[in-house]
């Protein structure tokens, strides 16, 4: 990309990257801090209590070694929430162990004479704490504030993974649909953003060490030391306040966990394109065809995510699948015939959740295995089968929710009789470039994905019916219908709308041509004329 367009790019992004960064600060600045307050006084203790030491390092150290997105994951299925309060409690959690430890260090570190020097002129261990050991050992404890803060500048991008916002939504969304300018929009600012907290708390060390100031009088450290709190919070407090996760641009009033209300509609999204357009297009006849305002939360990560956040009234709506309801959420056998899939899932959902299924878009984005063109002419390989002879000198690459679901690679091995020599878990963005660069030779697919064609590959016939129907419908809260009776009629149009060609095009026009997900949306709803 030319610069003159990665800025006209960004430019036009700016409105929303002005408000990822607010957020962005919101979750580093809010988690820092508390990791502070809670950090300093555990080293504190861990100081005066020996036999805590081991226990309460080894404790926070545990912590740390807990993968980020695990440990998002973890905390969102204890709170069942998602959003900004997980996201918080991770950060907090993995900025512990660097301040817990340079706390312990620096005040292990004052020289022995100093504290016996203090002693001798009568001060009290508190006094020899507050006037002693905790200025002397500022340089190491802010050394451990500093480590932990820009952790957290990195580790808040995976924030959006739970619908937390941040800078992470740009790269989420790049990762899903390929674009580089969004990954970039999202990994540039977060980096500039880490080295600005770098800097500004290098500086605030500088101020409060007081071997580097002894030369300037008491007024002078004071009014130094004022400016390092007052100066940054005139700046950022504005930022965050005004777009902190609790504010959005689109967004209208908060709405309370669980309750629909009147004026306003939540629609999420999977982490991957068609989820993107399914969703868009939902939002914007919504928009057209009724008063409601649109809260969009696209990317929150995979099924189960989106489907817990449904049943536990964080969202509204979100486009689904029929196979993966019946497998995936209900955990019922495989069917194969479409109608009788539909049929049972819609009963079940609503029987257990309270989630009505509405009228399907009429295309059908089941699974396929997909291998590059030329291997498929070399070997004659049309169907799943024909990979059994040289399935143990294959290498797979597949999606985690192919790897574990039932109605995925398990079930396929069992079904077919044959597994691959290796299998790589690939994130569903990554697996068409894998392939196309010979990583990988074969890889999980979907039937609707414009990428099959792009890329030069074939998708293989399921010669044994194992993948069941994956028709996409609309699925949404009861009472959601109940509050806003317009809204069924609002997405009544996009029934039997798209065939699977069609989604395979709207596929491609965003995955290879780089286009927005809204614009090519309004185009296509235009050309059906229902928008």
């Amino acid at each position: 990309m030319q610069e003159s367009d990665w800025i006209t790019y960004t430019l036009e992004r700016m409105p929303e990257l002005w408000q990822r960064l607010g957020e962005h600060l919101f979750l580093t600045g809010l988690s820092t801090a508390t990791g502070v307050l809670v950090g300093i006084p555990l080293g504190m203790l861990a100081f005066y209590r020996r036999g805590w030491r081991v226990p309460l390092l080894g404790g926070v150290g545990i912590l740390q070694t807990i993968p980020s997105l695990a440990m998002l994951v973890i905390l969102l299925a204890l709170f069942q929430k998602i959003g900004v309060l997980p996201a918080i409690v991770a950060l907090i959690l993995y900025a512990l162990l660097p301040i817990v430890r340079n706390t312990l260090a620096g005040l292990e570190g004052v020289p022995p004479e100093t504290i016996e020097a203090a002693r001798g002129i009568g001060m009290t261990e508190w006094q020899q704490m507050r006037w002693v050991r905790i200025p002397l050992s500022i340089p190491v404890i802010m050394a451990g504030v500093r480590t932990a803060a820009v952790a957290a500048v990195g580790i808040a991008t995976l924030a959006a993974f739970i619908g937390a916002g941040g800078l992470g939504e740009f790269i989420n969304r790049g990762l899903a649909l390929s674009n580089t300018r969004l990954i970039f929009l999202g990994a540039i600012p977060a980096a500039l953003l880490a080295l600005l907290v770098d800097f500004a708390l290098g500086a605030v060390e500088r101020v409060f060490d007081p071997k580097r100031n002894r030369t300037l009088s008491g007024r002078a450290r004071f009014a130094l030391k004022l400016s390092t709190v007052v100066i940054p919070l005139g700046l950022l407090v504005p930022l965050v306040v005004s777009f902190s996760p609790s504010a959005n641009l689109n967004s209208g009033p908060a709405i309370p966990e669980g309750q629909a209300q009147p004026g306003i509609v939540r629609i999420a999204s999977k982490n991957f394109t068609e989820q993107h357009l399914l969703a868009e297009m939902m939002a914007q006849l919504i928009e057209s065809r009724t008063s409601l305002a649109v809260e969009r939360k696209f990317n929150l990560g995979g099924t189960i995510i989106c489907h817990q956040a449904l049943v536990r009234g964080q969202i509204d709506l979100y486009a689904e699948y029929t196979g993966t309801g019946l497998t995936a959420i209900l955990n019922l056998p495989v069917m194969t015939d479409p109608a009788k899939v539909y049929q049972r899932v819609a009963r079940e959902y609503r029987k257990q959740f309270n989630l009505i299924w509405l009228e399907s878009f009429g295309f059908n984005n089941t699974y396929t295995l997909t291998v590059r063109k030329p291997d498929a002419l070399r070997h004659q390989w049309k169907t799943i089968s024909d990979l059994a002879p040289l399935s143990v000198e294959l290498s797979a690459g597949f999606s985690g929710e192919f790897q574990e679901r039932s109605d995925g690679y398990p079930g396929l091995q069992q079904v077919y009789g044959f597994g691959f020599g290796r299998v790589n878990d690939l994130d569903p963005s990554l697996t068409y470039q894998a392939i196309a660069k010979g990583a990988v030779d074969v890889i999980d697919g979907y039937s609707t994905d414009g990428r099959i064609s792009a890329f030069n590959l074939v998708s293989l016939i399921d010669d044994k019916n194992f993948f069941p129907p994956y028709h996409a419908a609309p699925v949404v809260r009861q009472e959601v219908l109940e509050v806003h009776p317009n809204l069924r009629e609002a997405l009544a149009p996009l029934g039997a709308l798209i065939d699977n060609g069609t989604m395979r095009g709207l596929n491609y026009e965003v995955d290879e041509k780089k286009r927005a997900v809204a614009e090519v949306v309004r185009e296509f709803l235009h050309s059906k004329k229902i928008l």
